[in-house]
């Protein structure tokens, strides 16, 4: 049975990321995502299949820098405990470190671009496109921003 890593940052993108949920039946799955409150729900109900990483937010540059770097080594770490077969995400910063180590591993890397974007690439988006073995879009508009995606509509 594959491993399947999914990852994806707080809020609506996590909220993406749980459309996809119905596929936890059919493999051997992992969730991360950020360390918040609203999110201690997901622990009881996934248990050991779930991992948090420290919520950060660029509106604190200073702050988050220092956060992103430690949630880049614990996203090493996550790596080789779960060593997933594939790495699947809706985004955004928090998946980034995720995507390179699994590309690094020659895992395949899954992106689902967020359909709050209609016109404009995420800068985390923009960062996995190249690496991305599979890089899907929610809105025919984006084919023209990344050429080499797939639409398949909305997650919902």
């Amino acid at each position: 049975m594959k491993k399947i890593l999914f990852i994806s940052s707080t809020g609506g993108h996590l909220t993406e990321l749980l459309q996809l949920s119905p596929m936890f039946e059919n493999c051997d799955f992992h969730l991360i995502t950020e360390n918040t409150e609203s999110n201690q729900p997901l622990k009881e109900k996934y248990g050991d299949r779930f991992d948090t990483l420290v919520f950060g937010t660029k509106v604190h540059l200073f702050t988050y820098l220092f956060k992103f770097a430690y949630n880049c080594l614990k996203s090493l770490w996550l790596y080789f405990k779960i060593r997933p077969d594939y790495v699947i995400t809706t985004g955004t910063h928090t998946a980034v470190p995720m995507c390179r180590i699994a590309h690094i591993f020659h895992k395949k890397v899954i992106w689902i671009e967020t359909m709050a974007n209609a016109r404009t690439a995420t800068a985390a988006g923009k960062m996995v496109y190249p690496i991305a073995d599979l890089f899907i879009v929610q809105w025919e508009s984006m084919l023209e921003i990344y050429p080499d995606a797939v639409c398949w509509g909305w997650v919902f």
